[in-house]
C-alpha cells in the first residue's frame, strides 16, 4: 500500500507567525502609551499635588485626649473645672541646643526665670512625653508673635489645651486634690495596671484627693485618629477616627457653702472639721486648715512655691482630716461611758468621790482632774457634763486595756473609716499586744489611766472621731462615710451600706446623750457655745495634751510656745433628737474645746439647720469656764 504525506505550507506559517507578531506588538505598544500618559498625567498635571501628598508621607495613630470630668457639690456647684489655653512646648529630641532656643524664644515670649526652673524639673521627672511646655496661657499677641517666627524654631510649636482649674483654691485643697503632670512613676503604675493605652496622648493625672481617688471615672476613654502627616509632622488629612469618651462629672456629698462657713469659722487657727449625715454616711464638709492654692500644682509647681508650702511650719500640705493623728483628750468619754455600760463595767447610778486626783493602789503618783480639788460626788451622767477625769481614770482601771480596745474599736476608733479617699490615716488604739509588737515592752497599770481620757498612746483622726460620733447620734447604727454623691454616667444616688451596727441598750444610749445635750447648757463645758441655741444639740468637748507635764507642775498657756500648747477639740450632733449632722472639730494648739472648738462647731450647725451666716470673728476663750475641756 502507497502512504500519502502531506508536505507543509511555509507560506501560511509565514503569514500566521508576522500576524501574531503585529498583534502583540500593537497590545504592547498600547500598554506603553496608557502608562506613559498616566505618569504623564501624575508627574507633570498632578506633579505640585502628588508631590505636597507624598513627600515622605506616612500615618500616624494620634490619640484624642478626653475632656476631664467636672466635679461639683451637692448643690452642682462646679469645684474642679476645665479652661481651652495655649501652650509654648519644646521636643528636646528635636532641638539641636536647648538653652539657646529657650533664650531665642524668650525674645519673642515671655519666660521667666520660674518658668525656667519648672521647665527643667519637669526634663528631669519625666520621660514619657514627647514634649514639654516652658510657659501657658500665652496670650493671643505671644501667640501671633511666635506664628510668625516658628521656621526659626524647629521642635518647638503651640499647642492647644485643656487646663484644671479649681476656683475654690485652699477651701477645697485637700477635698479635691489637684492633677499633675504624669511622671514615670505615674506611668510604671499604669503600665501595671494595663491601663497606660488609655493615657497616651495625656499629659495629667490625678495627684491627691477625689481627683485620685476617682481618676479612671474623671479621666475618660482616649480617642484616636489615623492622620496622613508630612515630613514636617503636619496632618494633612485624616483617614479614620475613633471619638473620645469624656470622663463622668462627679457630684460630691459636700455643700461648699458650708464648707466655707466652717473655713471662715476657724478664723487664723489650724485644725480640721469634718461633718457627716448620720443617716446615710454623706460627708457634708471636710475642712483641713490651712490649705493651698491647688492651681500651682497643675503645670507642675515651681521650686520656689514648692520650698515656701514643703518648708512652712504651718504643714498646709497636710490633710489634717483624713491624716492627721491626734489624741483625742476628753471627746472619747461618751464612748467610754457606753463601753462601760454595755460591758458591766459602771451602771448608770455607780458614782465617786473626786478629790482631784487619782491614785493607783500601792502608788502615791496622782493623776490629776483638771479642777483643782475636784468635783465632789460624780455619777455616769455628771462625769461627762462636767467632763471629769478622776471618773474615768478609775473607769479605765477597772475595765483593763484589753476591754477598753475591744469595745472602743466596735465604734470604729484604730481603723480606718473606708472613706472612698485615699491616703486615710487608721489612728492608734492600744492594746497590750501592740504594746509588746510595738515596744517589746509589757503594759503597765499607769498606760491605762492616761487612756481612759483619751491621752497616752491613744491616737486619732477628725474622721475617725466625726464618725464615731455619727455612730452614737444615729442610735448605734454607722453608715460607712463618702464624698461622692453621684456618677454622671450611673445617674444614681449611692448609697452606702452599714458598715457598724451596735446593739447597744436604748437606756445607756439615752442616759450618754442626754449628758451631752446637757454639755451645752448652763454648768456644762460648752455652756457657751450653746447659749441662745433654737434647737437641742448634743456636744462634747476635750483638751489633748501636746507635751506631758510634771507632777505638780501647772499648765500656764502663756508660759508654753505655741506649737506646744494643747489641741482643742469638740465632737457634736444636732438636733439632739433626730440628728441630721454629726461632727467633729480639731483647733491645733488653740487651748480649750470649751471656748474655741465648740463655737466653730456652733456657726456651722446654724448655717446647717437655719441658714444663718456668722460674721467673720475670731473665736476667743470665755472667762470662767472650765479651764480643760
Amino acid at each position: 500500500m502507497r502512504l500519502h504525506k502531506e508536505l507543509k505550507n511555509h507560506q501560511r506559517e509565514i503569514y500566521f507567525f508576522r500576524f501574531r507578531l503585529i498583534v502583540s506588538f500593537v497590545f504592547m505598544l498600547t500598554l506603553v502609551v496608557i502608562l506613559l500618559a498616566r505618569l504623564f498625567y501624575l508627574q507633570i498635571i498632578r506633579q505640585s499635588y502628588f508631590t505636597t501628598l507624598a513627600d515622605k508621607n506616612r500615618i500616624a495613630v494620634v490619640p484624642i485626649v478626653p475632656n476631664r470630668g467636672l466635679i461639683q457639690d451637692r448643690n452642682g456647684i462646679v469645684l474642679a473645672q476645665n479652661y481651652s489655653g495655649y501652650t509654648l512646648e519644646l521636643s528636646p529630641a528635636k532641638i539641636t541646643n536647648l538653652e539657646d532656643t529657650i533664650n531665642e524664644l524668650s525674645t519673642l515670649v515671655d519666660i521667666q526665670p520660674k518658668d525656667r526652673k519648672r521647665f527643667k524639673k519637669l526634663l528631669t521627672e519625666s520621660h514619657t512625653s514627647n514634649s514639654y511646655p516652658i510657659r501657658s496661657r500665652l496670650n493671643e499677641v505671644e501667640v501671633a508673635r511666635f506664628a510668625a517666627q516658628r521656621f526659626r524654631f524647629p521642635g518647638v510649636e503651640i499647642k492647644a489645651r485643656l487646663f484644671r482649674e479649681y476656683p475654690y483654691r485652699d477651701k477645697t485643697s485637700h477635698l479635691i486634690g489637684y492633677v499633675g503632670r504624669i511622671n514615670d512613676k505615674d506611668f510604671a503604675e499604669l503600665e501595671q495596671k494595663n491601663l497606660a493605652a488609655n493615657y497616651r496622648g495625656s499629659d495629667y493625672i490625678g495627684k491627691i484627693g477625689i481627683e485620685q481617688s476617682y481618676e479612671r471615672e474623671l479621666h475618660g476613654t482616649t480617642g484616636f485618629e489615623q492622620v496622613e502627616v508630612d515630613a514636617g509632622g503636619r496632618g494633612v488629612r485624616v483617614l479614620s477616627k475613633e471619638p473620645p469618651k469624656s470622663g463622668s462629672t462627679l457630684t460630691l456629698t459636700v455643700d461648699i457653702k458650708l464648707q466655707e462657713i466652717a473655713e471662715q469659722a476657724f478664723a487664723n487657727y489650724r485644725g480640721a472639721l469634718v461633718a457627716i449625715d448620720p443617716s446615710n454616711g454623706e460627708v457634708l464638709a471636710f475642712v483641713s486648715k490651712p490649705g493651698y492654692d491647688p492651681n500651682l500644682f497643675v503645670d507642675g509647681i515651681d521650686t520656689d512655691s514648692w520650698d515656701a508650702l514643703n518648708n512652712s511650719p504651718d504643714v498646709p500640705l497636710n490633710n489634717r482630716a483624713l491624716r492627721g493623728q491626734y489624741p483625742p483628750g476628753s471627746t472619747i468619754k461618751p464612748f467610754m461611758a457606753l463601753s462601760a455600760l454595755d460591758s458591766g463595767t459602771r451602771t448608770a447610778n455607780y458614782s465617786i468621790n473626786d478629790p482631784g486626783y487619782f491614785t493607783l493602789p500601792g502608788n502615791r503618783h496622782q493623776y490629776r482632774d483638771w479642777k483643782t480639788g475636784g468635783h465632789g460626788k460624780v455619777d455616769m451622767f455628771k462625769s461627762i457634763v462636767i467632763s471629769c477625769d478622776t471618773y474615768y481614770y478609775g473607769l479605765a482601771t477597772d475595765m483593763g486595756i484589753d476591754t477598753v480596745h475591744e469595745y472602743l474599736e466596735k465604734f470604729g476608733f484604730g481603723r480606718k473609716t473606708g472613706l472612698d479617699m485615699e491616703g486615710e490615716s487608721g489612728g492608734l488604739l492600744p492594746s497590750q499586744d501592740w504594746k509588746k509588737r510595738r515596744f517589746n515592752q509589757i503594759w503597765y497599770p499607769g498606760d491605762t489611766v492616761s487612756v481612759g481620757i483619751g491621752q497616752g498612746y491613744t491616737l486619732v483622726t477628725p474622721m475617725q472621731l466625726a464618725y464615731a460620733t455619727a455612730v452614737v447620734a444615729n442610735d448605734g447604727v454607722g453608715y460607712r462615710p463618702h464624698l461622692v454623691k453621684q456618677l454622671e454616667a450611673d445617674g444614681t444616688t449611692r448609697v452606702s451600706p452599714i458598715d457598724i451596727n451596735l446593739e447597744l441598750h436604748p437606756e445607756h444610749l439615752a442616759l450618754v446623750k442626754r449628758a451631752m445635750v446637757a454639755v451645752t447648757l448652763p454648768g456644762g463645758t460648752a455652756a457657751y457655745a450653746g447659749s441662745g441655741a433654737s434647737y437641742s444639740f448634743a456636744g462634747k468637748t476635750g483638751t489633748a495634751q501636746v507635751i506631758g507635764m510634771k507632777q505638780g507642775e501647772k499648765y500656764v498657756a502663756k508660759d508654753i510656745s505655741e506649737r506646744n500648747r494643747d489641741h482643742a477639740w469638740f465632737i457634736a450632733f444636732a438636733p439632739a433628737d433626730k440628728p441630721r449632722i454629726a461632727l467633729a472639730v480639731l483647733a491645733e494648739n488653740a487651748g480649750h474645746g470649751g471656748s474655741i472648738s465648740a463655737p466653730i462647731a456652733r456657726k456651722v450647725i446654724d448655717y446647717f439647720l437655719l441658714g444663718k451666716v456668722p460674721p467673720p470673728v475670731v473665736p476667743e476663750k470665755i472667762k470662767g469656764e472650765a479651764e480643760n475641756d
